[in-house]
């Protein structure tokens, strides 16, 4: 999701300087059929209403007749591909693209710097140890390309032990979100016998000595549910590092609450364990603390108290300091929380760890809120390091202890800044900037001397100077202006026929930056336009501009999408025929929904891992934890707006819909490959246009996370290719 710089020239029997993409060409599209595929007579009732559907066996994905199915459809998808000629070119530049140096944000701990590094191609990032920032001294701690011979174990976590002596790491195999933990020695790099299993959606939290950690996990799964079974009573442990998981401490669980999750954490000065309590996706949770009595966790399960105890507001804690108020000695508890601040704020809690009490009765205001929303915090040293959005971008600004600000930190350009994350008492730490045009650019910053230096800047195969990347705003159809970021090649006329890729998110609370990407980037140089609007349901604009976008507004986020590609027709920047819409996940939904809304505004489709049927999702694994986005079909008030834009049931039989290309992948266990399965068989039956609908089912891979470099330059490839020809471009 991010990368780049400079530009030999594309093949050119592929791709002429500067208009060769705004042109059509005079081939017909490749002929493509798609298999048949078998139905069912499976008819549910929805509080009164009758529901087809006709594909249900095909949620069995571990069946030999699924297998048949998706290997019958590969089969189809990829003769199709192949036989268009300009997929082997654009293979050759997105690999060219690909090749540049990538560094992870360093962190120190004891006496050794922790990095990782992709020398360009490949497959996964390794992890480094090194003495020193320059990286002369380097040597590779864990790599995990040396793990599979196809680049398809991920390095999915990584913490070190506070005396920088061990590393808890964790790996994930063919995309799965299932995740094993194991323990590495720093000095000798070799492993411990320790192996941790089952964990999903957890990281791991050091004790200030280093005798083990926390984590989070489900119960064993059976064996035929690993991948699509529902998760939930997920627990808090404690591992001692050279012991077995069986002897691992559980710190946290709730018989009589399924849904709840456990994030544990344990503060810098080693002192306090604050546990977060999750409750599906939903953006409010509950706050726990319990005393560690420097590193003792026997009785903690006796001593955790709520410091929040009601799932009311958001609150991220960022650290904490030992404070004496009439004679007592008190912990106060910093938080970066939405309380009575839609757009966030920073508060303090004081707490008395001794009588279990929270002391304050409401929270005291450090940093008030903006009409800009904060997306991140940290707390370093005696100062606070905001990141507000700008619209979408991101502004870093100082603040001392009082909420006082100290000034913003210069950015290169308008872009996504990430990074301060390391321990309070450290004397520097490191940041990120990355927009559509830059790859991601690493700074240090002092925390002593507040100076800045360039630490690492990746040198690319194009010119950043030939690309231009500008910020407007258009209306949706309730008359919200959104905005937009418009990515291209410097040159770019409007036509009213640029291939236009619109992509979009829209939902969760999260906020879409800009962020580099070497495909993005093939694509500009194709002559392509990049759109992205920030929809609602995202996190851009705070609490407000998300719940605009959830349960029965849902369809805001669609009439946003829509509105925007009627901008950039309008704008002359592009025409139906010449625009696609993509977007992965939610955003998968969100194509799916709205190509069946409004399939003549649109040439292709790229839906992604998308969500496809609203009525089933909370059956499979995480899906449960949506509803508190979405809604469930369970609940008879909110099945009827579900009901009503639900991709896989909004299809028509003999509709005329735009060339689509749905993707999704065997291992995917967030949204499970049923969705797309379904969708992209229900939508070739009842298509009745010439334009292809295929699906492309990778192997060995999941929802996105820890995707080889060799499978995403393949995916893309593939994805461009499909736009070339059914776009008709030359």
């Amino acid at each position: 999701m991010r990368l780049r710089n400079l530009i030999p020239i594309l093949v050119t029997t592929i791709f002429t300087v500067n208009h060769a993409f705004g042109q059509e060409t005079n081939d017909l599209m490749k002929p493509y059929s798609a298999p048949k595929t078998l139905t069912v007579d499976q008819v549910d009732e929805y509080h009164g209403t009758k529901v087809s559907d006709p594909f249900r066996w095909l949620e069995d994905t571990e069946s030999e007749q699924t297998a048949a199915w998706v290997a019958d459809q590969n089969k189809a998808t990829f003769s199709y591909l192949e036989s268009i000629p300009e997929r082997a070119a654009i293979r050759e530049r997105l690999t060219e693209l690909w090749n540049y140096e990538r560094y992870g944000l360093p962190d120190k701990f004891g006496d050794n710097y922790f990095f990782t590094y992709n020398d360009g191609l490949q497959n996964q990032n390794v992890l480094y140890v090194s003495k020193s920032l320059d990286a002369a001294d380097r040597r590779v701690l864990l790599d995990p390309n040396l793990l599979a011979a196809d680049g398809t174990v991920a390095l999915t976590d990584w913490q070190v032990s506070p005396d920088g002596k061990h590393l808890a790491y964790s790996l994930a195999s063919a995309g799965s979100d299932w995740n094993t933990w194991k323990i590495r020695d720093v000095e000798s790099g070799k492993d411990l016998t320790d192996q941790i299993e089952w964990v999903k959606f957890s990281s791991a939290s050091w004790t200030a000595g280093g005798e083990g950690f926390f984590y989070s996990r489900y119960d064993e799964p059976k064996a035929d549910q690993q991948y699509s079974g529902i998760n939930y009573f997920q627990k808090l442990y404690y591992h001692r590092i050279n012991t077995e998981q069986s002897k691992d401490q559980l710190i946290y669980q709730r018989a009589d609450q399924k849904e709840w999750g456990f994030g544990g954490q344990v503060s810098d000065d080693g002192q306090l364990l604050v546990i977060s309590v999750w409750r599906g996706t939903e953006d409010r949770n509950l706050i726990y603390v319990a005393p560690l009595n420097n590193g003792q966790v026997d009785q903690l399960t006796e001593q955790a108290f709520a410091v929040v105890g009601e799932f009311e507001s958001s609150y991220q804690y960022l650290g904490n300091d030992k404070i004496v108020e009439d004679g007592k000695p008190l912990q106060r508890l910093y938080f970066l929380t939405d309380n009575e601040a839609a757009t966030r704020r920073i508060i303090s809690l004081d707490v008395d760890l001794q009588s279990q009490k929270v002391i304050t009765s409401q929270p005291s205001p450090i940093i008030a809120a903006r009409e800009q929303t904060i997306e991140s915090a940290t707390l370093l040293g005696d100062e606070f390091f905001i990141n507000y959005l700008i619209d979408a971008t991101s502004q870093i600004e100082r603040f001392d202890m009082q909420g006082t600000s100290l000034g913003t930190i210069d950015l290169p350009a308008s872009g996504t800044v990430t990074g301060f994350s390391t321990k309070r008492d450290h004397a520097e730490t490191f940041y990120s900037f990355t927009n559509y045009i830059t790859p991601p650019t690493i700074f240090r910053l002092g925390l002593v001397d507040q100076q800045t230096q360039l630490w690492r800047e990746p040198s690319v195969s194009f010119d950043v100077d030939d690309y231009a990347t500008e910020k407007t705003f258009y209306v949706s159809a309730d008359g919200t202006k959104i905005p937009i970021i418009l990515s291209f090649k410097k040159g770019l006329k409007r036509t009213g026929d640029v291939p236009t890729i619109l992509y979009a998110y829209g939902g969760f609370n999260i906020s879409v930056t800009p962020r580099y990407s070497p495909a993005n980037l093939v694509w500009m140089e194709m002559g392509g336009l990049y759109a992205v609007p920030n929809l609602r349901g995202g996190g851009e604009y705070g609490r407000q501009w998300h719940e605009a976008g959830m349960f029965d507004k849902k369809q805001n986020v669609f009439d946003d999408f829509i509105a925007a590609a009627e901008f950039l027709i309008k704008e002359n920047y592009t025409k139906p025929s010449k625009l696609a819409i993509s977007g992965r996940s939610n955003g998968g939904l969100l194509v799916g929904a709205t190509m069946t809304q409004r399939p003549e505004l649109f040439g292709a489709a790229l839906p992604a891992v998308g969500v496809m049927d609203m009525l089933r999702f909370q059956k499979f694994t995480i899906g449960w934890a949506w509803t508190s986005e979405y809604g469930s079909s369970d609940n008879a008030e909110q099945f009827p707006a579900l009901y009503a834009y639900s991709p896989y049931h909004r299809l028509k039989e003999g509709m005329s819909y735009p060339a689509t290309m749905v993707t999704t992948a065997d291992h995917d266990d967030r949204v499970v490959p049923g969705h797309s399965f379904k969708f992209a068989a229900r939508l070739q039956q009842a298509h009745g246009g010439d334009a292809p609908v295929l699906i492309r089912i990778e192997t060995s891979a999941g929802h996105g996370a820890g995707t080889s470099t060799t499978k995403l330059i393949d995916q893309t490839a593939d994805m461009y290719a499909f736009l070339v020809d059914n776009l008709k471009m030359r």
